[in-house]
Order: structure tokens, then sequence, then C-alpha cells
């Protein structure tokens, strides 16, 4: 029966999209230094990843806010201005407020082409009108149900330095302005993820403090037809708005799974699920980890490609010949007549941006929100961190039209600099990515060490009340620690060139290239194929290459 239902669904999702975006959540108590810790992984093939930039103020009655729809640019509308907003960088804003999501779409009936605001637009939105987690979805709920909801099924990450929220949201349909939603808060001392699948099943309606949902949720799913059962109590917004399939247990609930079961015992017991053999198991929103969570630990989850677990993607032979932990788009495939799919694991060279927002209480605002921020695939990059309280933002990590965006590669952009690298290693992942391990530990270390004298130094000066100068510290110190990643990055790919120029290997002796005692370069290594390689051209091609 397990694998009927398993049949059945795959015969229905083989073909279905590449779904993009993960997102970490780790609760304050559950943090090795205290502090609220979100991820986010922005995942669309073409997606420029620049860093958002809002600079709050003081706005005048009357001024309006124009809606341009994030995935597409697209110009929706226009709304009142908030009579004062706050400074925003990337997913975080001054008070320490960051907002992440991922997209699950749901029924597709209910997206509204006639409301104005979009997903994207709602996130930045919050961010520059909320002092608070609970004040942004205030906000953000506030916002569609008078301006319309313009996208399909989210699943939003909203955090402070206090605390973090799930909050699911999805369109009433045409016609039908506003949106159904539920929230809930992640405990303290817990952790969760979500993966472009609703995640949110049974609430408890009851729990004031923990819990918030429109009003009308289960009336508008019994009124749909998506929930008949006798008691409200049983309703699941899951269930309802984002029913399972293969394509949302394998190709994302398995992305979030991945990371619960790096960090917390028993999440063994969900493989059959994971695995789509059995769907009455029901993994947890949240689970407690079995130790405490660091942010290196949640920057290594985002690199993560099922390492080590059954799904891992390193052990077949669409790995190619150097064990690369990518394939190549779509996530389905056809041979012979027979549908077969790929893992569609957190970390994915369709990366446009990656963040890691680290919100901390202990500290004042400006020094306690980090931005963890990095360009393309975070397995291929560096993190550098990005102080919520500078006054400007790294011109590397800025899109300029015509100068460095999409359709115009520059040097002077991480986002090219770094797909620059990625691209060459992915081929050769095997025998290059040890090399750029090395660059991106070297960095992210020197980065971690840093930061506690950084945090002194400026929150030294807000404590005696030179502000202005602590803001300049945090500016300099991000854009210092920017410069230094494009620069490694730039002698990486130098590096990579030679050492690895036609398929051999430079050999290295203490650091440096190795030369003969003439002065020349040493003789390169030839590597060739790994031997379980050539054993699958051997049996392919039985005698045709053997040598007689």
């Amino acid at each position: 029966m397990k694998k009927t239902i398993f049949l059945l669904l795959f015969a229905l999702v083989a073909s279905a999209p590449s779904f993009a975006c993960t997102n970490l959540i780790v609760g304050k108590r559950a943090s090795a230094d205290g502090s609220v810790i979100v991820s986010y992984n922005a995942d669309s093939y073409g997606m420029y990843g620049n860093l958002y930039r809002h600079v709050g103020g003081k706005h005048p009655a009357g001024e309006m806010r124009k809606i341009y729809e994030w995935d597409t640019n697209k110009y929706l509308g226009e709304i009142p201005q908030a009579p004062v907003t706050y400074n925003v960088v990337g997913q975080m804003n001054e008070h320490q407020v960051s907002i992440c999501e991922t997209t699950f779409g749901g029924r597709e009936e209910l997206a509204d082409s006639t409301g104005i605001i979009d997903y994207g637009s709602l996130i930045y939105i919050g961010l520059e009108r909320s002092r608070t987690a609970r004040e942004a979805i205030g906000v953000m709920t506030d916002l569609v149900a008078k301006y319309g909801y313009y996208s399909e099924g989210e699943t939003f990450t909203i955090a402070d330095k206090n605390e973090a929220w799930v909050m699911e949201m999805v369109g009433k349909g045409p016609g039908s302005k506003g949106a159904v939603w539920v929230a809930v808060r992640i405990p303290d001392d817990c952790i969760s993820a979500h993966a472009n699948q609703s995640r949110i099943t049974r609430f408890d309606m009851k729990d004031k403090q923990n819990v918030m949902y429109a009003k009308d949720v289960v009336k508008f799913a019994r009124e749909k037809g998506y929930f008949t059962g006798k008691k409200d109590s049983d309703f699941s917004f899951r269930d309802a708005f984002n029913p399972l399939d293969f394509g949302g247990i394998r190709y994302c609930d398995a992305r979030a799974w991945s990371f619960l079961n790096r960090h917390a015992d028993g999440m063994d017991k969900y493989l059959p699920y994971i695995q789509g053999e059995d769907l009455t198991l029901e993994m947890p929103l949240y689970v407690k980890p079995n130790h405490l969570v660091s942010v290196q630990d949640v920057k290594n989850g985002m690199r993560d490609h099922y390492e080590g677990t059954p799904l891992d993607m390193q052990q077949d032979l669409g790995a190619g010949p150097y064990n690369m932990p990518y394939r190549p788009s779509p996530l389905s495939f056809e041979v012979d007549g027979k549908k077969y799919y790929t893992e569609r694991p957190t970390s994915t060279q369709q990366t446009g941006f990656s963040f890691v927002g680290q919100m901390r209480s202990q500290l004042p605002d400006a020094v306690g929100g980090v931005v963890w921020w990095t360009n393309d695939d975070a397995n291929m990059t560096a993190y550098t961190p990005i102080y919520c309280g500078v006054s400007a933002v790294p011109t590397c990590y800025e899109r300029i039209e015509g100068i460095q965006d999409e359709l115009t590669f520059s040097w002077q952009s991480a986002y090219w600099l770094s797909n620059t690298v990625s691209n060459i290693v992915y081929p050769y992942y095997e025998k290059m990515y040890p090399d750029l391990k090395t660059a991106q530990t070297e960095l992210e270390t020197a980065f971690g060490q840093e930061q506690q004298r950084i945090d002194a130094e400026a929150t030294k000066l807000i404590n005696a009340g030179v502000a202005e100068q602590a803001m300049t510290l945090l500016t300099d110190y991000s854009c210092e620690a920017a410069d230094r990643m494009m620069q490694r990055w730039q002698t990486l790919f130098q590096y990579l060139v030679v050492k690895h120029n036609d398929m051999v290997v430079k050999p290295e002796e203490d650091g440096k290239f190795k030369k003969t005692k003439y002065g020349l370069g040493a003789n390169p290594v030839r590597p060739s194929y790994p031997e379980r390689y050539w054993r699958e051209v051997a049996k392919q091609t039985g005698d045709k290459y053997l040598m007689k």
C-alpha cells in the first residue's frame, strides 16, 4: 500500500517545477550565543542577488509608496507611505527584525491577480514599518487585508532579537480581497525549518501568546470545501491549502528534515516519510536540538546536500567523475518512457543570495543585529558580516543597472565573481572544492574572531553617547570585510586556474607552487578520472577501448 501511494504521487508530480528557497530557524535558548538565528537561500535562476537597502525616516502626509512585484519588477500600484520608516539592510532592519520566506504555491484558484501587495513587497514593507516580530505580523496581515494579496501561498520566517515566528499565508482568490493566515511562535529552546512546503498543520487556537491567525481561516476553508472536519480543532492549515504530494515531500520537506536531523535526536524515524514510503508520519514544525546551535552551524546548514544520509547526492553516477553534489535543472527526467527525479538540496547552484541573520538582545540594536551575507550558492562562497546599524552597504553587493546586474558582468560584483569561481569548481568538485573550502574557512574564521572586538568597540561608543562614531565603525568594518572577501576570491580564482589548468594539477610545497632546480614550474600531476569512474566507462564500452 505504501509503495502504491508513492508511485501514484510520483506519477502526478514527477515533472513538478523547481521550487526555490530554504529557511532555517534557531530560538535564542537553542543557540550557542543566546541569539535568535534565521537564514534564507533565495533561489531563482537568472536572479541577480543584490543587497536591499532602505533609508528610513519621517515621511510627509500624502507621500505614496510604489509597489513593484519582487520577482518580475512589474508595477502593481501604490499605497500611502507610513509616517515613519526604519533603516533596512538585506532581510533585517535597524531594530533587528528579520523577515524571510519560502513559496509553497498551494491552490492555484486562490491566487488574486487584482491584489497590490506581493510577497516580496510584503517582506520589505514589513521591515520598513516594524520594531518587533509581532508588530511585523500585524503590519503584514493588515496590508493584505486592505490592499489585497497578489502572490501565491507563502511561508514567512519573522523574527527579532527575542523570538521567532513562522507565518503561512494564502490569498482568497479573485474578487476576495485579503488572505487567510496562521502564525506560530517557535519555542525559544527549539529549532525549525521550512522549504517551499506548508509546515503548519494543527495549531492551538486558544494559545493567544504563541499563536495568531485570521479569524476566518477555518470558516473560509470550510466554505471552499478544503476542510470538512466536525471540530475546528482538527483543522490543518497545510492539509487545507497545500496538500502533500511527492514534490512537497522529496523536493521540499526533505530540506527541512536534513537540518533538523543534523541537530536533533530521533529524526531518522521520519525517513520513510521523507522517502515517500509512509505518508502517515507527520514531521513536527519544530524540535529541541541535542546541542546548542551556532551561527556557523546555520551557515553550514545552508550548504547542505544531504551528506551522510540516504539522500546523499554524491553516491551515484549523477555526481559525475568528481562527486559533484549538484544536478542540472530540471529536477526530473525521462528515460525509455520512465520518469525519474533528482534530489533538491538546500545548497543549489541557482541561489541568488544567501542570508544568515543573527539577532542579539544583549547588545544595542545597531550592534546586535548582523546580516551575514553572500551571493550565489552558499556552499561555494563566504559569508561576510554586515551590521544592521550601517549607514551604507558594500558596493560589490549592489545592483547597478548597466554596470553590474543580471546581464552585465563585472569583476567588481560579488555576484559575478562568486559565480565565476563556482562555475569552474562545479565540474571538478572533488578536485577543486578543498581549495575553495580553505579560502571560505579562512575568511569566516577571521570574521568570527573579529566580531567580539567590533561588538565591544561599537557598544562602548554607543554607551558613551557617540552613536554616530559607532555607525561609522560598523559601516567601515562591514565594507572592509566585503572588500577582503572580494580580494580573497579574486586570488582564489587565479589560484584555481593556475593549479588546475588543462585538467592537471600543479604540485605545491610549503604553500607555493613547486619549481624545478632550474627555476621552471615542476611537472604537473595528471590525476585522470577516479578508478570508480573508469570502471563504469569499461562496463559501458565493453571491448571498444580494450588494448590488444
